[in-house]
């Protein structure tokens, strides 16, 4: 778009989320020469401790930072950078360098209990890697380290992702579908030139980085000078040049819209560069965007890659790049670099280059006027083991005072996969709308860069009922948006169902979601990039999260299909369970599986891929399902998806009533780990499935006088009331529901997760009134427990609620799971809390999670499953967090309560879409 006025830019962001740039020079920086030009300015980078000026007064808020902006010593705020969200400096180091969860890390009781399934993990261990050549589910031999690098992941839902760190670097690849490669490719960076005068005075590579390799580059940028702000679907990287007067933002964007099943799709991202001219002399200014075709690895090694430029004009606009045809299978893919031409731009490139060599033909090409020499015609395809690489460049003039834009969009084209079995052949869900043919990627690119300025329309509207209201903290507002991350970084899934392969049940007896798999296809995620198996229904705390009228995820039923699909069949195929030892069927019929398979296997085809316990007798998967379903018709209010649910629901419940040992109306854990907590024993009755138990039962009733099956009814009318005498008799304390029923001294435990039931009624509009399943004063008075000794007598207050907590104020060390913090359970049980009344303590119970992850332990973009007090965290990349949209909904039905009243009381005006209930029930509520 060349020069323009600021006011002119047209980024969507509203006025309210707009912070100017600071016009002052940084203080300091360190000037030397180079080899290439006497005038071309570089940097080498030492921590300015001694001589650091003065901070301005709102240059950064340590209170919603900590101390990840402390290190920051520029002043430039970067151009319209909002001002909510997660913000680090590039010169942050974190302290806290913590391990993942091993083997060693279990005590010594704990590993004589296990010893058993120790040396039948390591044999199995064994026979995944070293024989199938296959990658096991949870790899407890050589886990994920700890990287404290990632920021917002590119791409849209279910079509692969490609992560840039927060210090910039490309850093996580999840291309195939569900497989991961924590790798950074170092050829994949942004450059920046200046020119004045017709002479190069700057040339920066924007990283940190100094690598072994493209040594002619001029690496190390300072990170004292620059920062970056996430705001997921969106980020912003601000570099203040030391000298220069120029100040460089950098906006990243990827298209997650809410009830946009087309463009919250794609494989793309958008690099939208503000550059801002604080000096009185003239400029002009290129970007350099480098990408080495593949990830320099196995995949690389066979060659045959090759690069070649494009140009495609269409509608008045043009963008210009180059296509890296990674052509290895079973996936081969094409990434395409591009960049928008503009009247007052010019687009160059260089189409190949050995990214493993000192790369100085690149560097000096650039170095010499600001372009590339854009040869024409495509590369030589790649030798074995020989690496590629391409670059594009777009340069503008930069008047004094003055401001201009560079864009780039980076899209990737597998239009085709298969999983690791190599069976069936799936197409992505994005290639509806592109094609399958493997030849879209300038197509996305074109439509990427002229339909980003209304992606950020769209995303500023979404975000900003939240982000302007002044009730809610700024922590909690960037834990809202940022922990979305996974719904595309999930190992996401989503792919088109082919006609011929609906299975038969569907015709017969789910006939409706014949139309809803058609128009939404399938769509799944991994439990977490630690645990390889796709579609999780065990986890009840990402239930309550998954809000289609608050979140931008695929339609609910198309989710809840396949595990409606699955619980009807049978897997009789005998296998060992690894903490019994037991033989026993893959799967049983009439019970939900755990998940709907192992991406490196056949997922849907082969469900089941988990192999710890027989999940078969856990007590608590049917019920979630039984939950979701309900669920998913409250937000829905769509029937013919409940009539369709509804035997699955009672085949399921049936199979669960043999649980319910004495008849008493209340199941019994089997005394073993039968649930989610799958290392934690739970015997007889207990809080967690038990409460579990009599909501499933609950919306049972509910759901039988919304089928008109009256005697069904009854039934579970007598089991609820029954069941209800039998848990508070057998549970309640006086001050909250005991973890079990069993002679063991941890029965007495305070469990955080006790009230989950209450927590999923009451996000389903159940659960008091006519409705109360579970005595309002025990609720309340439980999770003012729980607050008391979970929270604030663990660690200080400031790490969220362990799972268990002796009522003497002494962490549950009886597994190696209660003395734990599982963080999306410590949202959900921050929801719960909001839902009571008790407001303030649940956000100061989640603060403490979200500090602790984001600002203390450096795992943004990777929240974990779970962490201990000290030395260890446990699967990263987890799925269960998102249940902090748990407490959006809670916070969103505690404001509705208050406008039914007759005197319209002020509160959090949080709307980020319809409210809740049936469909009916929102006839004249907004659905934005």
């Amino acid at each position: 778009m060349g020069t323009q006025d600021p006011g002119n830019m047209g980024t969507g962001v509203p006025a309210s989320e707009q912070i100017s740039s600071a016009k002052e020079d940084p203080q300091v920086y360190c000037p030397e020469e180079t080899g290439g030009t006497k005038d071309v300015q570089v940097t080498d980078c030492k921590s300015p401790e001694d001589n650091r000026p003065q901070k301005e007064t709102g240059c950064c808020n340590p209170e919603d930072s900590g101390q990840l902006m402390a290190s920051y010593e520029g002043k430039a705020m970067g151009y319209q950078v909002p001002p909510f969200g997660w913000r680090i400096c590039l010169a942050h180091e974190f302290t806290e360098k913590r391990k993942p969860f091993q083997a060693n890390n279990v005590s010594l009781r704990n590993m004589i209990k296990h010893i058993g399934m120790g040396l039948r993990y390591l044999q199995w261990w064994y026979r995944k890697t070293q024989v199938e050549k296959k990658t096991p589910f949870i790899d407890m031999i050589n886990s994920v380290p700890l990287r404290q690098i990632y920021g917002c992941p590119l791409g849209g839902i279910g079509g692969g992702t490609i992560t840039r760190g927060w210090r910039g670097q490309f850093c996580r690849w999840q291309l195939n579908p569900g497989m991961y490669q924590h790798r950074t490719v170092i050829a994949d960076q942004f450059t920046v030139c200046l020119r004045r005068e017709g002479q190069t005075v700057y040339q920066q590579v924007l990283s940190l980085e100094r690598p072994s390799v493209l040594r002619s580059w001029n690496w190390g940028l300072c990170g004292y000078f620059a920062f970056y702000h996430a705001l997921y679907p969106r980020a912003w990287t601000v570099y203040q040049l030391p000298g220069q007067n120029v100040t460089l933002t950098c906006r990243q964007i990827t298209p997650i819209l809410p009830h946009d099943y087309q463009d919250s799709s794609l494989p793309v991202g958008v690099f939208v560069w503000d550059v801002e001219n604080e000096g009185d002399e003239a400029l002009d200014v290129s970007i350099m965007f480098s990408m080495r075709n593949g990830l320099g690895g196995g995949d690389d090694a066979p060659g045959g890659l090759w690069n070649e430029p494009f140009c495609l004009e269409h509608g008045g606009e043009t963008v210009q790049g180059l296509l890296l045809h990674h052509p290895t299978l079973p996936n081969p893919y094409t990434m395409a670099v591009a960049a928008r031409v503009t009247a007052d731009t010019t687009v160059t490139h260089i189409t190949a280059f050995d990214p493993d060599s000192t790369g100085q033909q690149v560097w000096q090409d650039l170095l010499q006027d600001g372009q590339l020499d854009s040869p024409a015609g495509q590369s030589t395809p790649t030798q074995k083991g020989v690496g590629i690489a391409g670059a594009v460049c777009v340069s503008s003039k930069l008047e004094p005072r003055g401001q201009c834009r560079l864009e780039f969009s980076l899209a990737w084209d597998m239009p085709r996969i298969l999983f690791g079995a190599k069976g069936q052949v799936h197409y992505r869900r994005y290639t509806r709308f592109f094609g399958q043919d493997g030849d879209a990627a300038p197509a996305l690119s074109h439509y990427a860069l002229c339909r980003y300025t209304e992606w950020e329309e769209r995303i500023s509207a979404w975000q900003s009922p939240v982000l302007d209201d002044r009730s809610l903290p700024a922590w909690y507002k960037s834990a809202l948006f940022n922990e979305l991350y996974f719904l595309a970084d999930g190992g996401t899934v989503w792919l088109e169902v082919r006609e011929d392969s609906l299975p038969e049940e569907l015709g017969r007896n789910m006939c409706h979601l014949c139309p809803t798999l058609r128009d939404y296809g399938r769509f799944g995620y991994l439990e977490g990039t630690g645990c390889w198996w796709a579609g999780i229904w065990q986890i009840v705390s990402s239930f309550p999260s998954l809000y289609t009228y608050l979140m931008p995820i695929p339609c609910l039923p198309s989710v809840s299909a396949p595990a409606a699909l699955a619980t009807l069949r049978e897997d009789l195929t005998r296998r060992r369970y690894l903490m019994s030892g037991v033989m026993a069927p893959v799967k049983r019929r009439n019970v939900i599986p755990h998940d709907i398979g192992d991406p490196d296997d056949e997922p849907w085809l082969r469900v089941n891929a988990y192999l710890i316990h027989d999940t078969a007798d856990w007590k608590d998967l049917n019920l979630k399902f039984v939950l979701q379903v309900y669920r998913d018709y409250y937000l829905t209010g769509d029937q013919n998806f409940l009539k369709d649910m509804w035997p699955v629901c009672l085949a399921v419940m049936e199979s669960e009533m043999k649980f319910d040992k004495d008849h008493d109306g209340l199941i019994e854990n089997g005394g073993y780990a039968d649930q989610t907590y799958d290392g934690w024993v739970t015997t007889g009755p207990s809080a967690y499935c038990g409460g579990l138990w009599l909501a499933a039962v609950a919306v049972m009733v509910q759901m039988a006088a919304l089928c008109g099956a009256q005697d069904i009814q009854d039934k579970f009318s007598s089991i609820l009331h029954r069941g209800q005498e039998a848990y508070e008799r057998l549970l309640w304390n006086g001050r909250y529901y005991n973890y079990d029923s069993s002679s063991q001294p941890q029965s007495r435990s305070v469990m955080s997760d006790q009230c989950a039931g209450q927590w999923f009624l009451k996000a389903c509009g159940l659960g008091e009134g006519e409705t109360e399943v579970f005595p309002t004063p025990h609720v309340v008075r439980a999770l003012q427990t729980i607050f008391e000794l979970n929270v604030q007598a663990f660690a200080g207050g400031a790490m969220g609620a362990v799972n268990g907590m002796q009522p003497h104020g002494v962490p549950d060390k009886s597994s190696v799971q209660s003395d734990e913090v599982w963080v999306g359970v410590v949202y959900g049980l921050a929801a719960t809390m909001i839902q009571e009344g008790l407001t303030w303590e649940g956000f100061q119970t989640a603060e403490g999670c979200y500090r602790t992850v984001w600002e203390r332990l450096g795992l943004a973009f990777q929240t974990p499953e779970a962490y201990c007090q000290q030395r260890v965290f446990r699967s990263l990349a987890y799925m269960r967090p998102l249940s902090i949209w748990a407490m959006q909904l809670a916070l969103q039905q505690q404001q509705h309560k208050k406008d039914s009243r007759p005197k319209v009381e002020q509160g959090t005006g949080l709307r980020t879409g319809p409210m809740f209930g049936p469909k009916e029930a929102m006839a004249n509520v907004s659905p934005e």
